[in-house]
């Protein structure tokens, strides 16, 4: 198998999100900090693997260095998933993917962006309650469609642990755990203590976020 090394710090989503599915998949990898206060991204060795700058960064055995979260995510599905995880049949694989993109952009974005941000990255006296309550509120209105479908459901795509869990699981830890007063989705509440009895969730998603608060 191929040694894997990736690039970021521990305390970023985007980066968690891939930590959490290499542990998943059962792949050994070395992680190397970067980016906020650890440095490396704006190094001219880590733009030519991301002109972006941003992190993650991934690269598998002696392969070209892949960036953006999600399509990471898809690379070591297609590679190295089983097909409850990441199904071969495309109509199949589908029905796990929309429920990824769903989540990665209109959970994920929405949430770190919107509401984390605003509140546990911006100084006390400069944050926006009434921005933070409004975005909070469209987040939780597409929460509830997470919460009528795992209603009948597991998992949000299937009876199986699936590729879209991570992108729906990915923000949930820190969604319940900020301090603000959330709406009762008791089938997404199920959902997030399932996630919380898996070691790998526990191990790069339920960790600290100390570093970046405000």
């Amino acid at each position: 198998m191929s040694s894997i090394t990736i690039w970021g710090r521990k305390s970023s989503v985007n980066v968690q999100l891939v930590l959490w599915a290499l542990d998943e998949l059962g792949l050994d990898f070395e992680r190397i900090d970067a980016g906020f206060i650890y440095g490396v991204v704006d190094s001219a060795d880590f733009c030519r693997m991301n002109p972006n700058g941003l992190v993650p960064v991934l690269v598998d055995g002696d392969g070209e260095p892949i960036f953006e979260s999600a399509a990471i995510l898809r690379y070591l599905a297609d590679r190295y998933g089983d097909s409850n995880f990441w199904p071969e049949n495309v109509v199949a694989r589908a029905q796990v993917d929309k429920w990824a993109e769903w989540a990665k952009w209109n959970v994920g974005h929405a949430f770190i962006v919107n509401v984390f941000y605003g509140l546990v990255r911006t100084p006390f006296d400069e944050i926006d309650h009434d921005a933070v309550k409004l975005a909070l509120g469209h987040l939780e209105k597409v929460l509830a469609l997470a919460d009528e479908k795992l209603a009948t459901s597991t998992y949000i795509a299937s009876s199986q642990f699936t590729l879209a869990d991570i992108t729906l699981g990915y923000c949930l830890y820190r969604y319940y755990d900020i301090d603000v007063a959330r709406t009762e989705l008791p089938n997404l509440r199920r959902y997030y203590e399932l996630l919380c009895t898996r070691p790998a969730f526990q191990r790069h998603v339920m960790v600290p976020y100390d570093e970046l608060r405000a």
